[in-house]
Protein backbone atom coordinates (compact mmCIF):
# COMPACT_ATOMS: atom_id res chain seq x y z
CA UNK A 1 0.00 0.00 0.00
CA UNK A 2 1.48 3.41 -0.74
CA UNK A 3 1.81 5.78 1.95
CA UNK A 4 2.50 9.25 2.02
CA UNK A 5 4.27 11.67 1.77
CA UNK A 6 4.40 11.32 -1.91
CA UNK A 7 6.61 14.49 -3.30
CA UNK A 8 9.85 13.21 -4.27
CA UNK A 9 13.31 14.99 -5.52
CA UNK A 10 12.51 18.22 -3.24
CA UNK A 11 15.45 20.83 -4.52
CA UNK A 12 17.81 21.19 -1.44
CA UNK A 13 18.97 23.96 0.01
CA UNK A 14 21.79 24.85 -1.86
CA UNK A 15 19.81 24.05 -5.14
CA UNK A 16 17.18 26.42 -4.46
CA UNK A 17 20.27 29.33 -3.47
CA UNK A 18 21.84 28.25 -6.37
CA UNK A 19 18.75 29.55 -8.40
CA UNK A 20 18.49 32.11 -6.88
CA UNK A 21 21.92 33.58 -7.32
CA UNK A 22 21.51 32.55 -10.68
CA UNK A 23 18.17 34.87 -11.25
CA UNK A 24 20.13 37.58 -9.80
CA UNK A 25 22.99 37.45 -12.36
CA UNK A 26 20.75 39.38 -15.14
CA UNK A 27 20.68 42.35 -12.72
CA UNK A 28 24.07 42.19 -11.66
CA UNK A 29 25.24 42.71 -15.24
CA UNK A 30 23.01 45.59 -16.23
CA UNK A 31 23.94 46.49 -12.67
CA UNK A 32 27.63 46.85 -13.89
CA UNK A 33 26.51 48.08 -17.27
CA UNK A 34 24.88 51.17 -15.75
CA UNK A 35 27.04 51.95 -13.12
CA UNK A 36 29.99 50.56 -13.82
CA UNK A 37 32.10 47.49 -12.15
CA UNK A 38 32.57 48.77 -8.77
CA UNK A 39 29.01 46.48 -8.19
CA UNK A 40 31.19 43.84 -8.68
CA UNK A 41 33.93 44.86 -6.31
CA UNK A 42 31.29 45.15 -3.64
CA UNK A 43 29.29 41.90 -4.65
CA UNK A 44 33.25 39.95 -4.02
CA UNK A 45 34.03 41.44 -0.64
CA UNK A 46 30.01 40.79 0.71
CA UNK A 47 30.72 36.64 -0.27
CA UNK A 48 34.03 36.97 1.24
CA UNK A 49 33.18 38.74 4.66
CA UNK A 50 29.39 36.28 4.75
CA UNK A 51 31.64 33.21 3.62
CA UNK A 52 34.66 34.04 6.93
CA UNK A 53 31.74 35.49 9.46
CA UNK A 54 29.35 32.47 8.91
CA UNK A 55 32.32 29.73 9.37
CA UNK A 56 33.43 31.85 12.04
CA UNK A 57 30.43 31.75 14.00
CA UNK A 58 29.89 27.91 13.00
CA UNK A 59 33.19 26.98 14.65
CA UNK A 60 32.68 29.33 17.66
CA UNK A 61 28.61 27.20 17.61
CA UNK A 62 30.61 23.81 17.39
CA UNK A 63 28.41 23.58 14.44
CA UNK A 64 30.21 21.48 11.29
CA UNK A 65 30.98 24.21 9.13
CA UNK A 66 31.86 22.86 5.15
CA UNK A 67 27.55 21.63 5.41
CA UNK A 68 26.43 25.21 6.02
CA UNK A 69 28.97 26.92 3.71
CA UNK A 70 27.77 24.92 0.77
CA UNK A 71 24.38 25.85 1.00
CA UNK A 72 24.89 29.23 -0.13
CA UNK A 73 22.55 30.92 2.48
CA UNK A 74 25.57 33.51 3.16
CA UNK A 75 26.28 33.92 -0.25
CA UNK A 76 22.82 35.07 -1.01
CA UNK A 77 22.50 37.03 2.09
CA UNK A 78 25.46 39.32 0.85
CA UNK A 79 24.57 39.37 -2.98
CA UNK A 80 21.50 41.10 -1.91
CA UNK A 81 23.20 43.41 0.66
CA UNK A 82 25.66 44.23 -1.91
CA UNK A 83 22.60 45.26 -4.67
CA UNK A 84 21.33 47.11 -2.06
CA UNK A 85 24.16 49.07 -1.22
CA UNK A 86 25.69 52.09 -3.48
CA UNK A 87 27.95 50.28 -5.43
CA UNK A 88 30.75 53.07 -4.51
CA UNK A 89 30.44 52.32 -0.90
CA UNK A 90 33.50 52.44 0.71
CA UNK A 91 34.63 48.44 1.56
CA UNK A 92 34.19 49.45 5.57
CA UNK A 93 30.98 49.78 5.08
CA UNK A 94 30.13 46.73 3.03
CA UNK A 95 31.83 44.07 5.92
CA UNK A 96 29.67 46.18 8.66
CA UNK A 97 26.51 45.89 7.00
CA UNK A 98 27.77 41.65 6.24
CA UNK A 99 28.79 41.39 9.61
CA UNK A 100 25.48 42.48 11.32
CA UNK A 101 23.63 40.45 8.66
CA UNK A 102 25.27 36.79 9.16
CA UNK A 103 26.63 37.37 12.88
CA UNK A 104 23.45 39.34 14.88
CA UNK A 105 20.93 38.44 12.43
CA UNK A 106 21.14 34.95 11.50
CA UNK A 107 24.13 33.27 13.64
CA UNK A 108 22.88 34.41 16.61
CA UNK A 109 19.28 33.75 16.48
CA UNK A 110 20.66 30.07 15.51
CA UNK A 111 21.79 29.88 12.07
CA UNK A 112 19.37 29.24 8.95
CA UNK A 113 15.74 28.41 9.57
CA UNK A 114 15.58 30.67 13.10
CA UNK A 115 16.06 33.82 12.14
CA UNK A 116 12.94 36.10 12.23
CA UNK A 117 14.34 38.79 10.36
CA UNK A 118 15.54 39.06 6.74
CA UNK A 119 18.88 39.00 7.53
CA UNK A 120 20.32 41.49 4.19
CA UNK A 121 17.50 43.79 5.47
CA UNK A 122 18.65 43.99 9.19
CA UNK A 123 22.34 44.75 7.78
CA UNK A 124 20.63 47.26 4.89
CA UNK A 125 18.89 49.29 7.76
CA UNK A 126 21.94 49.18 10.36
CA UNK A 127 24.35 51.06 7.97
CA UNK A 128 21.29 53.86 6.64
CA UNK A 129 20.45 54.33 10.53
CA UNK A 130 24.35 54.85 11.04
CA UNK A 131 26.04 56.56 8.07
CA UNK A 132 23.16 58.01 6.07
CA UNK A 133 25.27 60.58 3.86
CA UNK A 134 27.16 57.63 2.41
CA UNK A 135 24.22 55.24 2.08
CA UNK A 136 22.65 58.07 -0.11
CA UNK A 137 25.70 58.56 -2.05
CA UNK A 138 25.01 57.10 -4.91
CA UNK A 139 26.88 57.42 -7.82
CA UNK A 140 25.00 59.10 -11.50
CA UNK A 141 25.13 56.85 -14.10
CA UNK A 142 27.95 56.90 -16.22
CA UNK A 143 25.88 58.11 -19.40
CA UNK A 144 24.96 61.32 -17.21
CA UNK A 145 28.28 61.09 -14.94
CA UNK A 146 30.63 64.24 -16.96
CA UNK A 147 33.58 62.06 -15.29
CA UNK A 148 32.69 58.34 -15.92
CA UNK A 149 35.35 56.25 -13.83
CA UNK A 150 37.03 53.03 -15.10
CA UNK A 151 37.15 50.09 -13.14
CA UNK A 152 40.31 50.33 -11.68
CA UNK A 153 39.35 53.83 -10.49
CA UNK A 154 36.50 52.72 -8.75
CA UNK A 155 38.31 50.06 -7.45
CA UNK A 156 40.76 52.20 -6.04
CA UNK A 157 38.05 54.78 -4.63
CA UNK A 158 36.25 51.85 -2.81
CA UNK A 159 38.95 51.09 -0.73
CA UNK A 160 41.17 54.13 -0.40
CA UNK A 161 38.33 56.87 -1.07
CA UNK A 162 40.72 59.24 -3.46
CA UNK A 163 39.60 59.45 -6.88
CA UNK A 164 41.60 60.91 -9.43
CA UNK A 165 42.84 64.90 -9.67
CA UNK A 166 40.39 66.10 -12.00
CA UNK A 167 37.23 64.19 -10.82
CA UNK A 168 35.28 65.36 -8.02
CA UNK A 169 32.94 63.48 -5.99
CA UNK A 170 29.92 65.90 -6.68
CA UNK A 171 30.40 65.12 -10.49
CA UNK A 172 30.08 61.67 -10.06
CA UNK A 173 27.43 61.20 -7.48
CA UNK A 174 24.37 62.45 -6.99
CA UNK A 175 20.93 61.94 -5.04
CA UNK A 176 18.65 58.66 -6.05
CA UNK A 177 15.44 59.96 -8.31
CA UNK A 178 13.44 59.02 -4.89
CA UNK A 179 15.24 61.52 -2.53
CA UNK A 180 15.37 64.04 -5.22
CA UNK A 181 11.43 63.65 -5.80
CA UNK A 182 11.08 63.81 -1.92
CA UNK A 183 13.47 67.01 -1.72
CA UNK A 184 11.75 69.02 -4.51
CA UNK A 185 8.60 68.61 -3.53
CA UNK A 186 9.12 69.81 -0.12
CA UNK A 187 10.06 72.78 -1.95
CA UNK A 188 6.53 73.03 -3.44
CA UNK A 189 7.74 71.65 -6.51
CA UNK A 190 5.69 69.96 -9.07
CA UNK A 191 5.95 66.02 -10.21
CA UNK A 192 5.79 66.87 -13.72
CA UNK A 193 8.73 69.61 -13.51
CA UNK A 194 10.82 67.53 -10.86
CA UNK A 195 11.08 64.83 -13.27
CA UNK A 196 12.31 66.48 -16.35
CA UNK A 197 15.62 66.54 -14.37
CA UNK A 198 18.36 64.32 -16.47
CA UNK A 199 18.47 61.58 -13.54
CA UNK A 200 15.05 60.41 -14.39
CA UNK A 201 13.86 58.04 -17.24
CA UNK A 202 10.27 57.29 -18.85
CA UNK A 203 9.44 55.60 -15.70
CA UNK A 204 11.95 55.63 -13.33
CA UNK A 205 15.63 56.24 -12.57
CA UNK A 206 17.63 57.31 -16.17
CA UNK A 207 19.02 53.79 -16.26
CA UNK A 208 17.97 52.27 -13.46
CA UNK A 209 14.79 50.85 -15.51
CA UNK A 210 17.21 48.72 -17.48
CA UNK A 211 18.19 47.11 -13.67
CA UNK A 212 14.79 46.68 -12.62
CA UNK A 213 13.53 44.90 -15.64
CA UNK A 214 16.63 42.76 -15.27
CA UNK A 215 15.39 41.91 -12.01
CA UNK A 216 11.91 41.43 -13.04
CA UNK A 217 13.43 38.66 -15.44
CA UNK A 218 14.96 36.80 -13.00
CA UNK A 219 12.03 36.71 -10.57
CA UNK A 220 10.05 35.20 -13.52
CA UNK A 221 12.96 32.62 -14.07
CA UNK A 222 12.64 31.52 -10.22
CA UNK A 223 8.54 31.80 -10.52
CA UNK A 224 8.90 29.61 -13.56
CA UNK A 225 11.33 27.20 -11.34
CA UNK A 226 8.75 27.18 -8.88
CA UNK A 227 11.69 28.32 -6.04
CA UNK A 228 8.72 31.54 -5.40
CA UNK A 229 5.34 31.18 -5.77
CA UNK A 230 3.40 34.23 -6.90
CA UNK A 231 1.60 34.99 -4.33
CA UNK A 232 4.50 37.25 -2.38
CA UNK A 233 5.27 38.97 -5.59
CA UNK A 234 2.11 39.78 -6.97
CA UNK A 235 0.74 40.96 -3.39
CA UNK A 236 3.40 43.30 -2.93
CA UNK A 237 3.52 45.06 -6.32
CA UNK A 238 -0.25 45.37 -6.75
CA UNK A 239 -0.35 46.99 -3.00
CA UNK A 240 2.48 49.23 -4.04
CA UNK A 241 0.90 50.32 -7.40
CA UNK A 242 -2.65 50.43 -5.97
CA UNK A 243 -1.67 53.20 -3.03
CA UNK A 244 0.55 55.04 -5.55
CA UNK A 245 -2.74 54.96 -7.98
CA UNK A 246 -5.40 56.59 -5.39
CA UNK A 247 -2.77 59.27 -3.87
CA UNK A 248 -1.55 60.07 -7.50
CA UNK A 249 -5.36 60.03 -8.82
CA UNK A 250 -6.56 62.60 -5.72
CA UNK A 251 -2.78 64.93 -6.67
CA UNK A 252 -1.13 64.05 -9.61
CA UNK A 253 0.86 67.17 -8.67
CA UNK A 254 2.40 66.08 -5.64
CA UNK A 255 2.43 62.35 -5.88
CA UNK A 256 4.39 60.42 -8.60
CA UNK A 257 2.72 57.97 -10.63
CA UNK A 258 2.61 54.16 -9.75
CA UNK A 259 4.64 52.89 -12.73
CA UNK A 260 7.36 55.58 -10.68
CA UNK A 261 7.07 53.74 -7.62
CA UNK A 262 7.28 50.56 -9.11
CA UNK A 263 10.03 51.41 -11.62
CA UNK A 264 12.47 53.41 -8.77
CA UNK A 265 14.36 51.91 -5.70
CA UNK A 266 14.27 48.78 -4.41
CA UNK A 267 10.91 47.60 -5.78
CA UNK A 268 11.43 44.88 -8.01
CA UNK A 269 14.60 43.51 -6.00
CA UNK A 270 12.32 43.57 -2.81
CA UNK A 271 9.31 42.11 -4.71
CA UNK A 272 11.28 38.89 -6.05
CA UNK A 273 13.96 38.37 -3.87
CA UNK A 274 13.62 40.00 -0.57
CA UNK A 275 10.33 39.50 0.65
CA UNK A 276 10.43 35.83 -0.86
CA UNK A 277 12.50 34.78 2.04
CA UNK A 278 10.93 31.62 3.12
CA UNK A 279 12.72 31.68 6.71
CA UNK A 280 11.61 35.15 7.53
CA UNK A 281 8.06 35.10 5.54
CA UNK A 282 4.75 33.74 6.56
CA UNK A 283 4.30 29.54 5.30
CA UNK A 284 -0.18 30.51 4.44
CA UNK A 285 -0.52 31.39 1.00
CA UNK A 286 -3.25 33.83 2.43
CA UNK A 287 -0.58 34.93 4.84
CA UNK A 288 1.73 35.85 2.52
CA UNK A 289 -0.44 37.88 0.27
CA UNK A 290 -1.24 39.67 3.63
CA UNK A 291 2.22 39.91 4.45
CA UNK A 292 3.65 41.41 1.29
CA UNK A 293 0.43 43.61 0.83
CA UNK A 294 1.48 44.72 4.01
CA UNK A 295 4.92 45.68 2.91
CA UNK A 296 4.07 47.48 0.16
CA UNK A 297 1.54 49.70 1.81
CA UNK A 298 4.11 50.10 4.08
CA UNK A 299 7.08 51.22 1.50
CA UNK A 300 4.75 53.24 0.04
CA UNK A 301 4.13 55.38 3.18
CA UNK A 302 7.85 55.59 4.25
CA UNK A 303 8.56 56.51 0.60
CA UNK A 304 6.11 59.60 0.82
CA UNK A 305 5.94 60.49 4.66
CA UNK A 306 8.92 59.15 6.22
CA UNK A 307 12.38 60.45 6.74
CA UNK A 308 13.90 58.00 4.03
CA UNK A 309 13.79 57.83 0.59
CA UNK A 310 12.99 54.30 0.21
CA UNK A 311 11.05 52.23 2.62
CA UNK A 312 11.56 48.76 1.86
CA UNK A 313 13.92 47.40 4.33
CA UNK A 314 11.79 49.48 7.57
CA UNK A 315 8.61 47.70 5.50
CA UNK A 316 9.85 44.30 5.43
CA UNK A 317 11.63 44.56 8.82
CA UNK A 318 8.33 45.61 10.55
CA UNK A 319 6.08 42.29 8.95
CA UNK A 320 8.56 40.17 9.74
CA UNK A 321 7.11 41.36 13.45
CA UNK A 322 3.70 40.64 12.36
CA UNK A 323 5.00 37.20 10.78
CA UNK A 324 3.74 34.66 13.95
CA UNK A 325 0.24 36.22 14.05
CA UNK A 326 0.21 36.05 10.01
CA UNK A 327 0.90 32.34 10.28
CA UNK A 328 -1.93 32.12 13.12
CA UNK A 329 -4.77 33.95 11.61
CA UNK A 330 -3.94 32.15 8.26
CA UNK A 331 -3.70 28.77 9.03
CA UNK A 332 -6.15 26.33 7.12
CA UNK A 333 -9.17 24.44 8.94
CA UNK A 334 -7.95 20.96 9.65
CA UNK A 335 -10.17 18.95 8.23
CA UNK A 336 -12.58 16.72 10.30
CA UNK A 337 -12.74 19.99 13.59
CA UNK A 338 -14.56 22.91 13.70
CA UNK A 339 -13.07 25.98 12.91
Amino acid sequence: MNRSPYITDAPTVSTIMLKVLLALVPGIFAYAWIYGGGILVTITLATITALIAEAALLKIRQRPIKPHLMDLSAVVTAWLLALALPPLAPWWLVVIGVFFAIVIAKQLYGGLGYNPFNPAMVGYAVLLISFPLIMTRWPAPLALAGHPLGFMDQLHFIFSNVLPNDVKVDAITSATPLDYLKTQLKLNQEVAGITQAPMFGNFGAQGGEVVTGAYLLGGLYLIQQRIISWHLPTAFLAALASISLIFYAVNPAHFANPLFHLMSGASLLCAFFIITDPVSGPTTPRGKLYFAAGAGLLTYIIRVYGGYPDGVAFAVLLMNMCVPLIDTLTQPRVFGHEK
